[in-house]
C-alpha cells in the first residue's frame, strides 16, 4: 500500500470518505462507483480515483468499490484499529463535554486518565476514566505509554502543559486551547481545533450570500 508523500489535502478528505461509507453501509449499499461516490461528496470521480491511488487503489474497473472493503481499508489507513492511548488534560466544560459525548474508542483512541488542577474535580469519573491531580501527571506518563494528550486547559496554561506532556514522551496533542503550542517544524504532532475559525468561515459564507443581487421577479 503506497503512502509516500501523501498531501495534507488527501489526508483531510479521508475522514469524509469514512463517514460517507459508514452511511452507505447503514443504508444497505454494497457497491458504489467513483462517479456516484463523488456525486454524494461533491468530488469529481477523477479526484476520488486520484486520492485512492495514493494508497494503491481499491476499486475494479467496471465494478466500482466494495463499500465494506473500502471502508475497512480507509479505517486501517487512518489507524482506527491501532488502539492508541490518550490522556485528557483539563476536566472543565470542554473536557467534560468530550468525555460525555465523544466516542473516542470508535475512532481508535482509549482515554486512560484525565487530569485537572481543581481539587473539586479530583476523583470524578467519566465512565471508567478517573480525574487525577496535575502533580501526578509526570509520574503517570512515565509508567504508562501514552500516544496523545487532549488539551482542554485555559489559554494561560496551554504552553506549559504541552511542554510537560511532550517532555514525558507524548508525541501528539489534540489542542482545544486556541494557542499555537510549538514553532513550525516541531516534531510534535498537533491537531488544532479552533471553534472560532469554523464559525467565522460560516459567517463569511452567510455575508457573501447576502451580497448576491436579489431578483426583481
Amino acid at each position: 500500500m503506497k503512502k509516500d508523500n501523501i498531501s495534507n489535502n488527501v489526508i483531510r478528505r479521508l475522514p469524509r470518505y469514512l463517514r460517507k461509507l459508514d452511511d452507505l453501509l447503514d443504508a444497505g449499499v454494497c457497491r458504489i462507483s467513483s462517479f456516484e461516490l463523488g456525486k454524494q461528496l461533491g468530488f469529481t470521480p477523477s479526484q476520488i480515483r486520484q486520492d485512492f491511488s495514493c494508497f494503491g487503489g481499491f476499486g475494479l474497473q467496471g465494478y466500482g468499490y466494495n463499500v465494506q472493503e473500502l471502508r475497512d481499508s480507509i479505517a486501517t489507513i487512518l489507524g482506527t484499529d491501532r488502539g492508541y492511548k490518550a490522556v485528557l488534560i483539563g476536566a472543565g466544560h470542554i473536557g467534560h463535554a468530550l468525555m460525555d459525548n465523544f466516542c473516542f474508542t470508535q475512532w481508535g483512541f482509549d482515554i486512560i486518565r484525565a487530569f485537572d488542577v481543581d481539587p473539586e474535580k479530583i476523583g470524578e469519573e467519566f465512565g471508567k476514566v478517573t480525574v487525577s491531580p496535575m502533580d501526578e501527571l509526570e509520574n503517570f506518563l512515565s509508567q504508562n505509554h501514552v500516544d496523545m494528550a487532549v488539551l482542554t486547559v485555559p489559554r494561560s496554561a496551554a504552553v506549559a502543559v504541552a511542554e510537560r506532556v511532550t517532555a514525558c514522551g507524548v508525541k501528539a496533542i489534540w489542542n482545544f486551547t486556541n494557542v499555537e503550542l510549538f514553532e513550525p517544524g516541531s516534531p510534535i504532532i498537533v491537531e488544532n481545533v479552533h471553534f472560532s475559525d469554523s464559525l467565522l468561515s460560516l459567517s463569511y459564507y452567510i455575508s457573501d450570500a447576502a451580497k448576491e443581487p436579489v431578483s426583481d421577479k
